[in-house]
């Protein structure tokens, strides 16, 4: 009974322990593409923010299995805040990180209150129709938000008030850098507790949950805000690196852009939000830069590619080569 009691306990502390390795690799990467890239510091920035994104729409379509295509209702919601925030109230970033973040969960509380309270393709319909209706608001509402021509004009202070934003992007890119690994590390941990493998539960069957009694709704209310709430902080962080918030912050294109990333890499392993946005960013980078009038043949062609060969995403690839692995030891 004791050994038993010493394997369980094991077991336990196993599945709590959260190593930072990916954490220090996501760092690690980035400090590489700074000395490689020094140059491209916006654009890699871009891809740091996109990667965030794209985190919590996996968390609720890769992990929950709410398909949403209205994602960008939080972002922009998030950027506006942002700037505002740092217009009139405070110009500290971390502060309006944070205001960014409330914003988005509380968008998420309420469009998800009623929304989440159908399925399928009715609830695709309502999260584009709350995104297209935020995009109208904020078009409307030119001496706020300043319509077609964005928000500009506003300054964000130095972080820490020592490191200055400067031009050419250096601590905008340390500082979106360090929010996707602190975001990573606090997604990992939420996917391995007993909420996160409840979600899964809900992903896999819903009435199931239901009839055990398990409260659903308030579970997807949660994992909704949750999600809303990472989307609101990375159109902050957007807001705050490139000081300008446009309406295409709040548009469908965002959130289908989103979800094709996160296909590309592969839902449910949040790894693949990260490949994807990746591997969708340089592709489109470089086909925009031969082409700029066909990019999305390239894109379109990649995806189907992924979608045919690889349905779980490039993710897949890892896999294959891991059982790879695992044959060639055991016959040896």
């Amino acid at each position: 009974m004791f050994e038993s009691k010493v394997v369980a306990s094991n077991a336990v502390k196993r599945h709590v322990k959260v190593p930072l390795l990916p954490e220090i690799c996501i760092l690690v990467a980035g400090v590489v593409c700074f000395y490689i890239f020094p140059s491209n510091l916006g654009f890699l920035t871009e891809i740091v923010v996109m990667a965030l994104f794209v985190l919590s729409l996996d968390l609720l379509l890769g992990y929950t299995g709410i398909a949403t295509l209205g994602q960008a209702a939080m972002f922009g919601a998030g950027a506006y805040c942002a700037g505002l925030f740092a217009m009139y109230v405070h110009p500290d970033p971390l502060i309006g990180l944070l205001v960014a973040g409330i914003i988005g969960a509380g968008i998420a509380l309420v469009s998800g209150s009623f929304m989440l309270r159908t399925h399928g393709l009715s609830f695709i319909i309502l999260t584009i129709a709350v995104a297209e209706l935020l995009f109208a608001a904020a078009n409307q509402a030119q001496d706020i938000t300043g319509g077609d021509n964005g928000l500009y004009g506003f300054a964000v202070a130095p972080l820490f008030g020592i490191f200055e934003f400067d031009f050419y992007g250096r601590t905008g890119f340390f500082y979106s850098l360090s929010i996707l690994a602190l975001a990573f590390l606090l997604m990992r941990q939420l996917v391995r507790s007993p909420f996160g493998l409840a979600a899964k539960g809900l992903r896999e069957d819903q009435e199931r949950m239901r009839a055990l009694g398990y409260p659903v709704y308030r579970h997807l209310m949660i994992i909704y805000a949750i999600a809303g709430s990472m989307a609101g902080v990375a159109g902050g962080l957007s807001a705050q690196t490139v000081q300008v918030v446009g309406l295409q912050s709040l548009s469908f294109t965002l959130s289908a852009e989103a979800l094709v990333m996160l296909i590309l890499g592969g839902t449910g392993r949040l790894y693949g939000a990260l490949i994807g946005t990746v591997i969708f960013m340089v592709v489109h980078h470089m086909a925009a830069a031969l082409d700029p009038s066909t990019w999305m043949l390239f894109i379109g062609l990649l995806l189907v590619t992924t979608v045919l060969f690889l349905p779980k995403g490039l993710m897949q690839l890892f896999d294959i080569f891991m059982a790879w692995i695992k044959v060639g030891r055991r016959s040896e």
